[in-house]
């Protein structure tokens, strides 16, 4: 959290007093130093909000309202000592925090508040500011890489960015490595995203990645750039085997359907077959794609495997994706009936893709034990929503339906304009 709250005004009120940073608060965290920095301008305007007896003990001997007014204080008070480095570095007046910019020299603990004024708003203090940080060693910028990526979201941000990255390019691999187990999420980002420009990782490194990752993003950077790594001159294919099996056996379909594209280029058409059922469009789109490049037709293997569908349950939404509606719809419809949900939900997806919809003979699902089935039955309906009678929809809105029925009810009414409003006097 970028803002004050009472323990950020307890830190300021202790460094005021002396204590150094590390004491106040968590150095460490990024949101804690942009939160002291602006919880010194909300002490010094607003004394008010400082916690318990520290409200007279910190109180300045102007508040903002009285500088407005042009006048100091109902008492003159004594010429307050100057402000510790780091409370100075963040003080309401710029050139108070342009001053206190050298002390940074001497105290590599004030770095964060460095970096912090490489954005400030007051063009000489971000100037001096930024010429400071720039005379630091690169190696110097990792620890703050987590502050400098978090101030990069500001209008002011990007110096220290550009700054950071550089540093990145030019420094130690290990270093660069390390960052990329940093557990702020900007910072392990872009950390691979530069070891992957520089060739840090191995290609088994980046599969292994992409697997096991949680983060999207990180998972396409790290499966484009296992699958780009097997590219030999000319674009000829020398991937591993074991890294394109890595990537298809991942559970993120982004990452799979790398891997099922990447077999056109090892030349392996056959083995994208597959994937043709796989439980994700976008994985099974790829290996139509794939099979289609080595000359084979994707229909007949769909219609095939739509016989035995226990066994291919993704064969359903793929014939689907891929046939002819007026040979393959009634197949699709005798799968909406099977007893496993898994069949009846890709049957339901295949008919509503290949636009073979036909309402009565749907609605029936939307009473269905499987959730999954439920909310794919809704969304094939939402367009005959109108035309679905009200009093089925309401009925399923009953407190002693499944929550997926309600929902799903609830859904198709809105869809049709006839949602229900709360009653007079009701919320």
């Amino acid at each position: 959290m970028d803002g004050w709250d009472e323990e950020t005004m307890r830190a300021v009120v202790r460094v005021r007093g002396g204590a150094r940073p590390a004491e106040a608060f968590d150095t460490a965290s990024a949101g804690a130093w942009l939160a002291f920095d602006a919880g010194v301008r909300v002490a010094e305007d607003r004394p008010w909000l400082l916690p318990g007896p520290a409200r007279e003990r910190e109180r300045p001997a102007s508040t903002l309202l009285d500088r407005l007014r042009g006048r100091g204080g109902s008492r003159p008070a004594p010429p307050a000592p100057p402000p510790p480095p780091a409370v100075a570095l963040c003080d309401p007046d710029g050139r108070v925090r342009e001053a206190a910019l050298d002390a940074v020299r001497s105290a590599p603990e004030l770095r964060p508040l460095l970096v912090v004024r490489c954005a400030d708003w007051a063009l000489p203090v971000r100037e001096r500011a930024r010429t400071l940080l720039a005379e630091l060693p690169g190696g110097d910028l990792f620890p703050l890489a987590g502050l400098i990526l978090r101030l990069a979201r500001r209008e002011r941000g990007g110096f220290a960015r550009d700054l950071l990255e550089a540093a990145l390019r030019e420094g130690a691999g290990g270093e660069v490595l390390a960052l990329t187990a940093h557990p702020d999420r900007a910072t392990y980002r872009c950390a691979y995203r530069i070891a992957v420009e520089r060739g840090l990782l191995t290609p088994a490194e980046l599969a292994a990645t992409a697997a096991a990752g949680g983060d999207v993003t990180l998972q396409e950077l790290c499966a484009a750039a296992a699958v780009a790594a097997g590219a030999g001159p000319g674009g000829a294919a020398t991937t591993d085997p074991a890294v394109l099996d890595r990537l298809l056996t991942a559970r993120s379909p982004r990452v799979r359907s790398a891997g099922v594209t990447a077999l056109r280029r090892a030349g392996r058409h056959r083995d994208a077959e597959p994937y043709l059922a796989d439980r994700s469009a976008l994985v099974r789109a790829c290996a139509r794609y794939v099979l289609r490049q080595g000359g084979i037709d994707p229909l007949p293997l769909y219609r095939a495997r739509c016989a035995e569908p226990a066994a291919h349950p993704g064969a359903a939404a793929g014939l689907g994706e891929c046939g002819d509606r007026s040979v393959d719809a009634e197949a699709l419809w005798a799968l909406v009936d099977h007893p496993l949900p898994a069949v009846r939900l890709h049957a339901v997806t295949g008919l509503r893709a290949l636009d073979a919809v036909v309402r009565e003979r749907l609605t029936p699902l939307l009473d269905d034990p499987s959730p999954g089935v439920v909310r794919a039955t809704t969304r094939a309906l939402l367009p005959d929503a109108a035309l679905i009678p009200q009093p089925l929809l309401r009925e399923r809105t009953a407190p002693d339906r499944p929550r997926a029925v309600r929902v799903a009810a609830e859904r198709l009414l809105r869809a049709a304009g006839r949602h229900r409003r709360p009653e007079p006097g009701r919320r």
